[in-house]
């Protein structure tokens, strides 16, 4: 072999040395810095899932105990957001983890510092990732806040109580008042009959007791019928089908679409107990209140499972606090499709809050053509109770 292949071998054996010397010290280098970086936050890693692990999806009881809803609904929650590339996962912080952060605090209106020791967070990262998932919510809710069917509802066809009376009903409507934090200024105007400052939200509830609209953000000295007329008033405001009706109570008031009870009149289910009703009225009202019931057990579920609605004052700003009663009706709302959801009360064990049935003592005026549409309905349930109540006799 001459010198020349000779040399030629020779500096390229050393090239390949020095190559591999750069590649080593460098990768060395390169895991000092991923240890000086990244150890200690593996370790808060691991600790937190573990935290998650054992203390939040363990199971079905833990984790409706910390997020209110079992753990099949919330993963394929966490996937519908994955999905839709509503929320994304960053390298510490996935998905699962940001809307468990979410869920935890609206159903127990716990402070982001709260939040933040029991899952590794910075009150201002627990913040952040608040108003993401909020936003995402809220961009569900033409999906999970639907129209109700114009089908006759399954809990009303067949049954004698309601079909054939109540076959055009698609759902009730009610108000409720919700915990609000405002400032100084403003605090008149929402604290209507309760003590603390409230804001009015209208909802639309139909048989299976998922919400198909909801209007929040009004001050709680809102009469309900200007909420109504708010409502119906708006863009993409409430819409009723032509020939179907709500049932509402008195303060809203008889109108095309709107179907109230008699007024002076015994209504509500814990007026009645073994005094029989007396005359078509009475029949008429009774079975209104039965049926409307629903609206109550809704805004029951809703408020049992989001403490931030009804525990005490919530401490963000006043717009969020009104998305949040969205974020939470459309979350109610996943539930119930679910199937499961232990947070409603069963009917035969309801018991009627009166406080709930009207948002404000004045009454909203009625329009005749409802009025006869009601008595026609009352004398028409009286008329076949009195006939079957004979035919039994015979």
């Amino acid at each position: 072999m001459d010198n020349k292949k000779r040399m030629l071998i020779h500096t390229s054996v050393a090239y390949m040395l020095v190559s591999m010397f750069t590649l080593v010290v460098n990768s060395r280098k390169r895991k000092q810095r991923e240890s000086i970086t990244y150890g200690p936050i593996d370790e808060t890693d691991r600790m937190r899932r573990e935290y998650l692990e054992n203390k939040v999806w363990k199971n079905d009881t833990t984790c409706l105990n910390m997020l209110r809803m079992r753990k099949a609904p919330f993963f394929r929650f966490c996937q519908l957001f994955r999905d839709r590339n509503l929320l994304k996962d960053t390298i510490h912080t996935s998905i699962e983890l940001q809307v468990a952060m979410f869920l935890h605090t609206v159903g127990h209106n716990v402070r982001n510092r709260v939040i933040g020791l029991n899952y590794g967070r910075s009150g201002e990262v627990v913040s952040r990732y608040f108003k993401r998932v909020l936003h995402a919510i809220g961009e569900l809710r033409d999906e999970l806040i639907r129209k109700p069917s114009l089908e006759t509802p399954a809990k009303i066809e067949g049954n004698y109580r309601w079909d054939p009376y109540f076959k055009d009903c698609i759902g009730a409507i009610d108000g409720t008042h919700v915990r609000a934090s405002v400032t100084k200024d403003l605090e008149a105007s929402f604290r209507g009959r309760k003590t603390n400052t409230t804001q009015n939200v209208m909802a639309a509830v139909d048989f299976d007791l998922r919400f198909t609209y909801v209007l929040a953000g009004w001050e709680g000295t809102a009469h309900d019928a200007l909420v109504l007329r708010d409502a119906l008033e708006r863009e993409n405001g409430l819409r009723v089908p032509q020939g179907k009706y709500y049932l509402v109570d008195g303060g809203y008031g008889a109108k095309p679409g709107f179907l109230p009870p008699f007024r002076r009149v015994r209504y509500h289910l814990n007026e009645w107990g073994s005094n029989p009703v007396q005359d078509e009225k009475e029949l008429f009202n009774l079975r209104h209140s039965s049926l409307r019931v629903g609206v109550e057990r809704g805004f029951g579920s809703l408020k049992g499972r989001f403490k931030i609605l009804d525990d005490a004052t919530p401490f963000f700003r006043y717009p969020t606090q009104v998305d949040i009663v969205v974020a939470c009706c459309i979350i109610h709302n996943w539930v119930i499709n679910d199937g499961i959801d232990e947070f409603i009360i069963p009917e035969d064990e309801w018991t009627p809050n009166i406080t709930h049935a009207s948002t404000s003592s004045g009454q909203a005026q009625e329009l005749a053509y409802m009025t006869n549409f009601r008595q026609e309905l009352a004398d028409q349930m009286w008329e076949d109770r009195q006939n079957y109540m004979q035919q039994q006799d015979m």
